[in-house]
């Protein structure tokens, strides 16, 4: 198993903890919203932000499919 997958399922397991959510929900939510590669693909991003950071993006992904900082952009 890559580190990549590792993280990923460190990170869906605890972002599932902190929403109070079934893992398999979270993950299947993520598959409908088009989202899970993007996520699985942020490890370079995710693993070296505190946890809340990147749950933080996720909801960001989840409610616009657009990530935090990108969003910040286009304020600025």
């Amino acid at each position: 198993m890559t580190e990549e997958m590792k993280f990923f399922l460190f990170l869906i397991e605890r972002y599932a903890n902190a929403r109070g959510r079934a893992t398999g929900d979270v993950l299947r939510e993520w598959d409908e919203k088009g989202i899970t590669e993007e996520i699985f693909g942020g490890y370079y991003r995710y693993h070296l932000e505190r946890l809340e950071n990147a749950y933080a993006d996720i909801d960001s992904l989840a409610a616009t499919g657009r990530h935090v900082d990108a969003l910040a952009a286009e304020r600025n």
